[in-house]
C-alpha cells in the first residue's frame, strides 16, 4: 500500500521559510522522480520541483527558481522541499508527488502552506 506522510506546512510571515517533508512507503521510492506540486484556492495543481531518481537532476518552476531547493534521501525514502523567501503568492496546498513510471506515478494528501502577515 502507497503511503505518504507530508510534514512541515504552516503559517509562515512573507519573507520566511520552510521546510517540507514528504515519508513515502509502499513502492520503489529509490527508483521513482519525486516531485513537489502546488494548487492554490482556484488554481489548477502546478509543478514546483522535480528530482529525478538516479542522479538527482532538479528542475523548477521559474516562480520557485533560487528560493526553493529540492532533495531526497533515499535510505530515508524521504523527500524535501526547503523554501525560503516566501511569498503571499506560494500559498497552496503542497503536494508530494512519486513517478516510479509513465503508468505508476501516486499523490500525497497535501500539506496546507499559508504565507500573510
Amino acid at each position: 500500500q502507497v503511503q505518504f506522510v507530508e510534514s512541515g506546512g504552516g503559517l509562515v510571515q512573507p519573507g520566511g521559510s520552510l521546510r517540507l517533508s514528504c515519508v513515502a512507503s509502499g513502492f520503489t521510492f529509490r527508483g521513482s522522480a519525486m516531485s513537489w506540486y502546488r494548487q492554490a484556492p482556484g488554481k489548477e495543481r502546478e509543478l514546483v520541483a522535480r528530482i529525478t531518481s538516479v542522479f538527482g537532476s532538479t528542475n523548477y518552476a521559474d516562480s520557485v527558481k533560487g528560493r526553493f531547493t529540492i532533495s531526497r534521501d533515499n535510505n530515508k525514502s524521504s523527500v524535501y522541499l526547503q523554501m525560503n523567501s516566501l511569498k503571499s503568492e506560494d500559498t497552496a496546498v503542497y503536494y508530494c508527488h512519486a513517478e516510479q513510471s509513465s503508468l505508476l506515478n501516486y499523490w500525497g494528501l497535501g500539506t496546507q502552506v499559508t504565507v500573510s502577515s
